[in-house]
């Protein structure tokens, strides 16, 4: 029997009773098996985030950005390796998984630049009003206590970072409970954290099971609680906690709007490129992948089949062949579920451009259209490789079909048009609007998150860093201003 993988609790190895088997989504392989904790050191890798809070808060910025600088390089420098473990737990190709790597680097980067010029404080001068004559503010932001960091399947490593880089930033400790599904690529950050100088009891990464998750959401002594996941596990949180600070990054069904002025030949192939990669790519595994395409009808007819084309040209297969661009889903049941809703679309009416077969945990790139509004894929996150595509009569009308969903992440708009561009942003209920592209563009520097029922909060370092701090004020009184 192969050694269980240790966890990281308090900086150091640990193993506990029960293990875990982490399993290929492509071929079920074992890829490794890791130890859980138990309920003992759940409580002791908490205690000692409590323990160490104030000493940590109390380092010297360059001692934090040391060390993100470090894990940022380590990443770099193993690259391919890391890229062959997400691919082998995740399924994602490796073409998608060299990418996560590649952010993560950039994401410990960014916190490590971060950590050196955030919180500088603010000085306001008072004596706007006679009662402030001799007055000054001095605002600085505090840690508001250990976060609990809960990161999905999807992006092992890179969602992973962004719970943990933060947190380490502004000098508050970390406890990253990663997705059971893909936990090697979290206690892979754990194995470079070890290797930094970060007080003990810093961080943790605790591979607890979901249905044993409690133990650490209601803790009083992690305040903050960052979770990125489906929306019934998200508000589930938020309800049993309201008293916390909760950041949530939840679901989508993102739309591509391509308006009448994106017209041309070279308009329309651009188009349709960027949606059929970014419907399929990490198999429709992303919360801001385009599932629907709203056109309109002035370039619907010319752009539907070069989607269709487009899609049907993606390479599936097995990850870890470079020539791969659609692996796996996560499992066997979340294709049987993909499966199912397609179903659902085509007995109600929907007409199946391509696609629509399942092959173990494999799903074919799909394009539907006449969707009925009310099916699961026209209301509901897909998360899979299927693409809905439906016109529009103008730029409102677009507008209009984009808000008509529960869901607010982000929305593409193809348009050459500024005011077209300011626009959308204005009339999109979204986090974010991509002009000239799909919606699954995400940089990691840039403020990330939804409105409606895709969460609350935002990720993105700086903007992470913000949530997990409140200011306070310091106000000096006799000065001679």
């Amino acid at each position: 029997m192969a050694t269980a993988h240790p966890f990281w609790l308090a900086g150091r190895q640990a193993t506990g009773d029960d293990t875990l088997d982490v399993t290929s989504p492509w071929d079920g392989r074992l890829v490794g098996t890791v130890s859980v904790p138990t309920e003992a050191q759940v409580e002791e890798a908490i205690a000692a985030a409590d323990a160490v809070k104030d000493e940590f808060a109390a380092t010297p910025a360059h001692v934090r950005a040391n060390a993100l600088d470090h894990i940022s390089r380590r990443l770099a420098e193993r690259t391919e390796e890391i890229a062959k473990l997400i691919s082998a737990e995740n399924g994602k190709p490796m073409k998608w998984a060299r990418g996560e790597v590649g952010r993560a680097v950039s994401v410990f980067r960014f916190a490590s630049e971060e950590a050196r010029r955030f919180n500088s404080g603010e000085a306001q001068r008072l004596d706007t009003d006679p009662g402030g004559v001799g007055r000054l503010a001095f605002t600085r932001r505090f840690a508001r206590g250990p976060v609990l960091g809960i990161a999905p399947f999807n992006f092992p490593l890179n969602l992973c970072a962004h719970k943990v880089a933060p947190a380490l930033a502004v000098g508050t400790p970390i406890l990253l409970k990663p997705a059971p599904a893909t936990p090697l690529s979290g206690l892979m950050i754990g194995e470079l954290l070890a290797e930094t100088d970060l007080p003990a009891g810093s961080w943790s990464v605790l591979p607890v099971a979901n249905e044993h998750m409690e133990q650490l959401t209601k803790d009083e002594r992690l305040p903050v609680v960052s979770f990125t996941g489906s929306e019934k596990v998200g508000y589930a949180i938020l309800d049993t906690i309201p008293r916390k600070r909760v950041t949530l990054e939840l679901g989508g069904n993102g739309a591509a709007l391509v308006l009448a002025d994106f017209s041309s030949e070279k308009d329309l192939d651009w188009a349709a490129q960027r949606i059929a990669t970014f419907s399929n790519y990490q198999g429709g595994q992303s919360c801001i992948s385009v599932q629907r395409v709203i056109a309109d009808a002035s370039v619907y007819d010319e752009l539907v089949p070069r989607i269709v084309k487009a899609v049907e040209k993606q390479v599936t297969g097995d990850p870890f062949d470079d020539a791969t661009d659609v692996g796996p889903l996560v499992s066997e049941d979340a294709a049987k579920r993909v499966e199912a809703w397609v179903d659902e679309a085509v007995k109600a009416g929907a007409t199946l451009l391509t696609g629509g077969k399942r092959d173990g945990a494999s799903y074919a790139p799909t394009v539907l259209a006449d969707v009925p509004h009310d099916v699961k894929v026209s209301c509901e996150e897909v998360f899979g490789p299927v693409l809905t595509v439906t016109k529009a009569d103008g730029e409102e009308a677009a507008y209009a079909k984009a808000n008509d969903s529960k869901y607010g992440l982000q929305a593409g708009v193809f348009t050459h048009d500024l005011q077209t561009a300011f626009r959308a942003q204005r009339a999109l209920e979204v986090g974010g609007v991509i002009v000239g592209d799909v919606p699954s563009y995400r940089a990691d520097q840039m403020p990330y998150g939804g409105v409606k029922q895709s969460g609350v909060g935002r990720e993105g370092v700086k903007f992470a860093m913000e949530d997990y701090t409140y200011e306070r004020v310091m106000v000096l009184t006799g000065l001679d201003l």
